[in-house]
């Protein structure tokens, strides 16, 4: 298979992908032309057809699509040129090689993710976060699989898992460094900010913002899910849980990126810091992967806002 990641300027390719949006557009000129994003488990690459004729069978967004295309660079980026396309046939592609999916073990991810719950002291959080990972079978079923971004970072199946416990254990290793922060609540705090994010993002192979995400946003759809769990306890301290969800609705650290709240409290501080790092390290990672051929300068990051480079060997 030609997979995305491997795709080279100038290359003549017929293969399924996965076509994740299609735009109707027009040119200048009002020319109608095709502008697509398509997928594989590697990544997604930009496609157009510029010429709609006979060649170009009926095809909708989120069908599998055989494309013939010339690989060409546009804006230092790759994009397809799509001479011919249909709907692929069953049996001409295997539905996995078109789910990103973490690199890394997810039900081993999980088992560390739990023995974080273990690691709680504090009763009333220790038997939130049971609630929640371990007798809420439905949920962790779908915890493990999601994504924790349609794109930016983690936007692979288990990538929500991924970045929860890594998030996490940043926060662990925080609190050794400074005694002054509340482990207990800041672990669980991180174990729980993204929750909400199991029902702003749709499942794959979508991928997409549900509606309640577009309107809510999964800040306030993970508050209100653990501000559930919590009234189905008995006796859970109000400071305790204020306190909490304090940390939930303050995890982006600025009003201008989403969050109801700034950090008030230094666990929440802490937490908004680890989610960045966590959340920074990993696009730079993804872009550093995107460009494993090269060498040097990459060019100009919009998300770093910076001319990047990759490490001299």
């Amino acid at each position: 298979m030609n997979y995305i990641n491997e795709l080279r300027d100038g290359d003549m390719i017929s293969e399924v992908y996965l076509c994740k949006s299609k735009l109707d557009l027009k040119t200048k000129a009002g020319k109608s032309y095709y502008s697509l994003l398509l997928q594989d488990r590697t990544g997604t690459v930009d496609a157009k057809i510029w010429e709609l004729n006979n060649g170009i069978s009926h095809f909708e967004a989120m069908n599998y699509i055989r494309v013939e295309a010339q690989v060409t660079t546009f804006n230092g980026a790759l994009q397809l040129n799509i001479k011919r396309v249909r709907v692929a046939d069953e049996g001409e592609f295997d539905p996995s090689d078109y789910m990103p999916c973490s690199e890394k073990n997810i039900e081993g991810m999980y088992k560390e993710l739990l023995g974080l719950v273990e690691s709680i002291n504090d009763a009333n959080l220790k038997a939130l976060l049971n609630k929640v990972f371990v007798e809420d079978a439905a949920f962790s079923a779908r915890f493990k699989k999601h994504s924790a971004a349609k794109s930016i970072h983690h936007g692979f199946i288990g990538g929500l898992l991924e970045h929860s416990l890594s998030v996490a254990k940043l926060c662990d290793y925080l609190a050794k460094q400074y005694p002054i922060l509340k482990r207990d609540l800041l672990v669980a705090a991180a174990m729980l900010h993204d929750i909400g994010k199991v029902d702003e993002i749709s499942d794959f192979p979508e991928n997409d913002y549900t509606d309640q995400g577009q309107l809510l946003g999964h800040i306030v759809m993970g508050t209100m899910l653990v501000r559930e769990k919590i009234a189905e306890m008995e006796n859970f301290p109000e400071g305790l849980a204020n306190e909490l969800l304090h940390c939930i609705l303050s995890h982006h650290g600025e009003l201008e990126y989403g969050s109801p709240k700034k950090p008030a409290i230094i666990e929440a501080l802490a937490l908004a810091h680890a989610d960045n790092l966590d959340a920074k390290m990993q696009t730079f990672t993804e872009l550093l992967h995107a460009n494993k051929d090269k060498s040097g300068w990459l060019g100009y990051s919009k998300m770093f806002e910076s001319n990047v480079r990759i490490t001299d060997d």
